[in-house]
C-alpha cells in the first residue's frame, strides 16, 4: 500500500465512516480502517488517539462561537448574540455536510456515543456561557441565554441533518431561535407552518 498519497487523516476519517455504517462502530478495528484508507496502523495513530476519536476530533467550533459571540455589534439582547453565534459557526458543519451526516447516523446507533455526544453539547453551552459574560451578562441570564441557544441549535441541526429539503443549517438555526419567542404565546398561537417551521 502506498503510505504517500495526500491528506490521510481525511482519507482514513471518510474510510471509519463507511465502515461504522456498514459493519457498525463496535465491530470496526482500526486495522479495516487504516487498510480502506490505504495506510499503516501507525498512520491512524499518528491522527487519532482511537477510533472514537475520528467521530469526537478537536474542531473549530467552540472557537467559533467564542469570537463570534465576542464580537458581535452591540448592544444586543442575549439570544440574538446566541444566533449571530451560532450562525457564524454553521459553515463549521456545512464544509463538511456529507461526513457530518454519516457520523451522525454513527452515533445515533450507538447509545454510548449518544451520551459522548451530549458531553459536547455540554461543553458548547460553557463555552458560550462563559463568552457571554465576557459580554458583562450577569451569570443567570448568561447561563439561561447559552442553555437555550445549544437547545435551538440542537433542534436546528436535527433539521438538517434528516431534512429532505437541504435547507442551510445557517436558516434553520434562526428559524428554531426565532420560534422561541413563540413559547410564552398564549395556547393557541404559535401554529406551525406545512414546512415545520413557525410564523414569525
Amino acid at each position: 500500500m502506498s503510505r504517500w498519497k495526500p491528506d490521510a487523516r481525511g482519507r482514513l476519517e471518510k474510510a471509519a465512516m463507511e465502515l461504522y455504517n456498514d459493519k457498525g462502530f463496535d465491530a470496526t478495528t482500526v486495522a479495516e480502517i487504516a487498510a480502506r484508507a490505504g495506510v499503516t496502523e501507525r498512520t491512524f495513530y499518528r491522527h487519532f488517539a482511537d477510533k472514537r476519536e475520528v467521530l469526537f476530533q478537536p474542531n473549530a467550533l467552540a472557537d467559533v462561537l467564542a469570537k463570534a459571540t465576542a464580537t458581535a455589534a452591540g448592544p444586543l439582547a442575549p439570544l440574538e448574540v446566541i444566533a449571530h453565534a451560532l450562525t457564524e459557526a454553521a459553515p463549521v458543519f456545512e464544509d463538511r455536510a456529507e461526513l457530518i451526516r454519516q457520523r451522525q447516523a454513527v452515533i445515533a446507533a450507538n447509545p454510548e456515543l449518544q451520551e459522548r455526544e451530549l458531553a459536547k453539547l455540554a461543553s458548547l453551552v460553557a463555552t458560550l456561557t462563559h463568552a457571554l459574560r465576557e459580554r458583562g451578562l450577569e451569570p443567570t441570564t448568561a447561563a439561561l441565554a447559552a442553555e437555550i441557544g445549544i437547545a435551538a441549535f440542537k433542534v436546528a441541526f436535527e433539521r438538517w441533518i434528516d431534512g429532505p429539503d437541504r435547507h442551510p443549517l445557517a436558516r434553520l438555526i434562526r428559524e428554531t431561535l426565532d420560534a422561541t419567542g413563540h413559547l410564552t404565546a398564549p395556547a393557541g398561537h404559535a401554529v406551525a407552518t406545512d414546512d415545520g417551521s413557525l410564523p414569525g
